[in-house]
């Protein structure tokens, strides 16, 4: 159930990074906008890929791609908000989603280690 959540959790996440890196191309930023855009959305594709994993090391294997991939997005997005490319309420939102995240994918990981 917990998966599933996290998986929904990581879509909607996914959707509102595209729909930033829309805007931030609007104003002709591609650098972080690339950047973000990879790291926002990995995150999702790659638990969505734990979910078929070919056993429990590659489930693992990639709740801990995805939350590096968290990581690296909640540093796009506090650069972003330094840069003043976003404002601070959507750096609040979407840097909150984010840490809800990867607070699940580290509980997870933990849980899927000890039931090695």
């Amino acid at each position: 159930m917990k998966e599933n959540k996290l998986a929904d959790m990581s879509i909607d996440f996914s959707v509102q990074i595209i729909n930033l890196v829309k805007e931030l191309k609007k104003k002709h930023e591609t650098v972080i906008s690339n950047q973000i855009g990879r790291s926002g959305t990995s995150i999702g594709a790659n638990i969505h890929e734990a979910n078929y994993a070919q056993g429990k090391k590659d489930f693992i294997s990639k709740l801990e791609i995805a939350l590096k991939e968290a990581n690296e997005t909640g540093y796009w997005l506090q650069l972003l908000y330094r840069t003043e490319y976003i404002d601070e309420s959507t750096y609040k939102s979407l840097s909150e989603q984010c840490a809800s995240i990867r607070v699940m994918l580290i509980a997870s990981c933990k849980t899927a280690k000890s039931n090695k």
